[in-house]
């Protein structure tokens, strides 16, 4: 990934599986100058059973009960439908990006120009999708919503599994050994970012947790970034600010628009402003070294105070600590020399408000 933070402006489904409302979805991605802009990608009767039931935030946001089969059916893109979208990207000026969600859409995803394989919270137990996105030897995303420490460790040992061998595993401990091996980590150093997520919609605050990427850090070794849920723009820029190297975030046309997604998302005007707030975020991080800014510098003999006579000195007479006044400008001796000059004579007269020679 580049060196300034990666930022994903996460259309999704909110599209509503309309072709003209996910190009519109582009051009203000593009507008906001985010980096990519990403969608979801599935056959849905790849992904869920009819049995499957929707998430209580599903039902909350679209209002209404039912299967997830149901509901996604009705959110589906056609291949022609993401070719017409990479063009659209490319007239932009904007990366495109998907989630794949099935084997089939994964293969398909491959042959488009995407900068990453995004590899979503729910598959992070899927390890055969994991299996295939890593023997693609692409940058990958790796989110990790509802996840331990345990967790990621295992899908990390797919990961390197794939990135590093061409034969099929036969036991858990393949993928053990994948991970343990110098090759393996090597592997997931040149290709794997871990985002640190949690699996709501809206998160609430409380729950994000955002040190924990400190953890996934540290544990791992490896480059993190945060996909974000919350309301509003606040916590995806503390995640900059606390060192995330990628930002994914949600958005919408209008978030009063009927789906999953809308009301968890950012509307044109927050994107825009969140990445304006991170990229003014990078540049105030700068460097570890404290050192005067060259901005500042000018400043200091305007700011800073200087050893002045506090009241008439005649040349001779001995300094005392009633002699000096701090004043301002700091362009004579320092008040730190204070202690330094006590019991020394006047080298000539001072009045009141002279600096101290």
């Amino acid at each position: 990934m580049p060196n300034s933070t990666f930022i994903i402006a996460e259309a999704g489904v909110n599209h509503n599986g309309s072709l003209d409302m996910a190009l519109e979805l582009i051009d203000v991605a593009a507008h906001a100058r985010a980096d990519a802009v990403k969608f979801q990608t599935f056959i849905s009767d790849k992904v869920v059973t009819s049995r499957a039931d929707k998430a209580a935030y599903q039902v909350t946001n679209t209002k209404t009960g039912g299967t997830q089969l149901d509901m996604i059916r009705k959110l589906e893109l056609s291949q022609d439908d993401h070719q017409v979208l990479v063009q659209r990207c490319k007239a932009r000026g904007i990366r495109f990006l998907s989630t794949a969600f099935d084997s089939q859409s994964l293969a398909f995803l491959s042959g488009l120009d995407m900068p990453c394989i995004k590899l979503p919270s729910g598959d992070i137990t899927c390890g055969p999708l994991l299996l295939q996105a890593a023997r693609l030897q692409r940058p990958m995303l790796l989110s990790t919503g509802m996840s331990t420490l345990t967790d990621i460790e295992s899908a990390l040992g797919v990961l390197a599994f794939g990135l590093t061998r061409q034969d099929e595993p036969t036991r858990q401990s393949d993928f053990e050994d994948a991970y343990a091996s110098d090759e393996g980590l090597a592997a997931l150093q040149r290709h794997v970012t871990i985002l640190h997520c949690v699996t709501q919609y809206p998160a609430p605050a409380r729950a994000v947790n955002l040190r924990a990427m400190d953890t996934i850090a540290g544990a791992f070794g490896l480059p993190v970034g945060y996909s974000d849920h919350t309301l509003g723009i606040e916590v995806a820029l503390a995640a900059v600010a606390r060192g995330a190297t990628v930002i994914e975030k949600h958005f919408t046309l209008d978030c009063s628009l009927e789906g999953p997604d809308h009301a968890a998302s950012l509307d044109p005007q927050e994107l825009a402003r969140l990445v304006s707030g991170i990229r003014t975020i990078e540049q105030a991080l700068g460097s570890p070294t404290k050192r005067p800014a060259a901005d500042e510098v000018a400043n200091r003999p305007i700011a800073r105070r200087s050893l002045v006579a506090a009241r008439r000195i005649a040349k001779g007479e001995t300094f005392t600590p009633d002699a000096f006044e701090y004043k301002r400008p700091g362009d004579g001796l320092s008040p730190m020399q204070f202690w330094d000059l006590l019991g020394r004579s006047a080298s000539r007269d001072f009045d009141l408000d002279d600096q101290i020679q």
